[in-house]
């Protein structure tokens, strides 16, 4: 079976299509996925817009940046700990 990859624009797209009123099975069918895949959609996409999407994708970035940042400082910090500690 091939293995599509859908963008978050389409996956919302595809969310509103079901919540005016499209049935499940007949969504899954049109877009060559399976109903588990659409409920997981659902459940972490639900109520979503593209705005929100691109808001949480830049935060999170922002949040990987960030933790990267304090691993370093914290990696910094235990090296001269290390070094002061020696008796020279």
């Amino acid at each position: 079976m091939v293995r599509r990859k859908y963008t978050e624009e389409q996956i919302i797209a595809v969310l509103r299509e079901g919540e005016a009123g499209a049935r499940v099975a007949d969504l899954c069918r049109k877009y060559g996925m399976s109903d588990a895949t659409y409920y997981n959609w659902k459940a972490k996409y639900a109520g979503m817009t593209i705005n929100d999407l691109r808001r949480l994708k830049s935060l999170e970035s922002e949040n990987r940046r960030l933790k990267q940042i304090v691993g370093e400082q914290a990696l910094d910090n235990q090296t001269l700990k290390e070094l002061l500690s020696k008796n020279f």
